[in-house]
């Protein structure tokens, strides 16, 4: 069987034209993340494939537990979902929309793991150097890791910098050894 991510490319990427084409991405990424709450509930999970389950009732019980946040192309974009046996396929679908909203948008995700917490001041500098840097809107999520020793490893996709005392360490250790 394919990879769900690769399933689900088509299916976000057709999310994200309709959603872009009628200016409504951040509406359509909170119901396709509502909706993708909902299937990952064990007790609707079970019910996919299940065949005593109809395609209806299956899209029905989606719709009503997702609530108002599915409108009425929301609706049909669940019901094509459970008529090409894809709607378990709704949690990738979500986070490959996500991706292509703040790719579109202009936002990049930057992980900062540093050996301290980092202040509040620290994070501000931090995230307008790497707005400068990447030419984009940056969501900082930071983490710690003591056994950096000191400095920190950035990540943003599959760009990563690394300033750790860790690494240096390791790199010195290397030279000596080779």
């Amino acid at each position: 069987m394919a990879d769900k991510t690769t399933v689900a490319r088509p299916y976000a990427r057709a999310a994200f034209e309709e959603a872009r084409d009628a200016r409504r991405l951040g509406p359509w990424s909170e119901a396709l993340r509502t909706a993708a709450a909902v299937v990952q509930d064990p007790r609707v999970h079970r019910l996919l494939g299940n065949p005593a389950v109809s395609d209806a009732q299956l899209a029905q019980l989606v719709m009503d537990l997702a609530g108002p946040q599915l409108d009425e192309h929301g609706r049909n974009f669940v019901r094509t979902l459970v008529h090409n046996r894809r709607l378990a396929c709704l949690p990738e679908i979500s986070a490959l929309f996500d991706r292509l909203k703040d790719e579109a948008e202009g936002v990049v995700d930057v992980t900062v793991t540093s050996a301290a917490p980092l202040g509040n001041a620290q994070r501000s500098a931090l995230s307008a150097a790497l707005e400068r840097r990447l030419k984009r809107q940056v969501r900082l999520q930071c983490q710690t890791d003591p056994s950096l020793i000191g400095g920190a490893v950035l990540q943003a996709g599959d760009l990563v910098i690394d300033g750790s005392v860790r690494s240096r360490l390791d790199h010195i250790a290397y030279q000596l050894t080779a």
